[in-house]
């Protein structure tokens, strides 16, 4: 029914899973109604929050609830069977970043989602941030005039020896795969397709078999010049994580306040009041819940997803060189063969 929310479960029950929890509680269109995690104690708490019921696995929750679709909070290793079950479930499904850890099996999710006539799509926060909606709408609206530069940067210390995100058996790399991930959308969302990269690895101070630090500097087809710094064991410090610079002005997004200058303009114009985590997943939800009620376009399409998996493919191949890596980024495009093809990527990253 139109008015009905759309009913979800929950696969997971981690620190990410916090967020979607709170975005539920002023959701309207959406309703989270059941939690399933290995950590029966860790499911039942997120549960509680919101009145939901709580399970040990996906398929003991899809068994016993009437759900519409499914959020997979899992690690990156354990996304492809359970998305791939869930689609044969006939759930939709909206999966965490990064879809999967390589480009062939993004391929295949999504070639079952369409054998099964359901939804499926990434979760990339930032797509939803207000602030970067609103700076998408300047740059399009040409009042930079030409875009020449880009500027991101996610980094902080951040202690990951104990942690799943520096296991490249669960992860698929390190920093590169983790928060790599939201970069190359953030470019790809707001300048378009990524046509050539290189990457430089800073150096490993947390003795992890993973990289922490990484620096990337990309080409994208409309020929603009992109550098990212990534990293878990440094904190830049920066009030702002994307700049675009243009012939004719500048915006900066920023954690607290984002704003744009002209360059005529004597002052910044202040047009965002900075990152609001739960405002970007609400935004996330009611995206792909509108979308399973055929209300809406999915923002982020299987192209998108899938070339998120493509460019940090060549991500990891331009670590073991100097020269410009091209990027294949085309939903079913072919890639240069390569060495092992089903290691997680950091392990490619390796062996190529």
């Amino acid at each position: 029914m139109p008015n009905t929310p759309v009913r979800f479960g929950m696969v997971g029950a981690g620190g990410i899973a916090q967020s979607y929890a709170a975005a539920f509680r002023d959701c309207s269109v959406a309703k989270l109604v059941a939690v399933a995690d290995v950590r029966a104690e860790a499911a039942q708490a997120i549960a509680q929050t919101l009145n939901a019921k709580s399970y040990g696995s996906h398929g003991e929750m899809c068994d016993a609830e009437e759900l519409d679709a499914v959020i997979v909070v899992t690690p990156p290793n354990s996304h492809s069977d359970i998305v791939t079950d869930l689609l044969r479930r006939k759930l939709h499904v909206l999966c965490e970043k990064p879809l999967t850890v390589d480009s062939a099996t993004a391929r295949q999710m999504f070639a079952t989602a369409d054998e099964v006539d359901r939804k499926l799509t990434m979760a990339t926060k930032f797509r939803f941030a207000e602030d970067v909606v609103r700076a998408k709408a300047l740059i399009q609206s040409g009042i930079l005039g030409d875009v020449i530069l880009f500027e991101n940067a996610f980094t902080a210390r951040v202690d990951m020896s104990s942690r799943w995100n520096s296991n490249p058996a669960i992860s698929g790399g390190g920093v590169l795969i983790d928060n790599g991930t939201h970069s190359v959308d953030i470019v790809r969302y707001l300048l378009g397709p990524i046509t050539e990269l290189q990457v430089v690895e800073g150096r490993r101070v947390q003795n992890l078999p993973v990289e922490d630090t990484v620096r990337m500097f990309v080409h994208t087809h409309s020929g603009v010049n992109a550098s990212i710094d990534l990293s878990w064991s440094i904190n830049k410090e920066q009030p702002n994580y994307i700049s675009v610079y243009g012939s004719q002005g500048t915006v900066h997004v920023g954690w607290k306040e984002s704003k744009y200058r002209r360059s005529q303009d004597d002052a910044w114009i202040v047009f965002g009041q900075g990152y609001n985590k739960v405002q970007a997943f609400k935004g996330q939800i009611e995206n792909f819940a509108r979308a399973v009620k055929g209300q809406d376009k999915l923002l982020v399409t299987p192209e998108d997803a899938i070339a998120s998996v493509e460019v940090i493919e060549a991500a990891y191949r331009a670590l073991n060189h100097t020269q410009w890596e091209p990027v294949l980024e085309c939903c079913g495009s072919t890639q240069p063969s390569i060495k092992n093809d089903r290691l997680p990527l950091a392990q490619k990253a390796l062996t190529v």
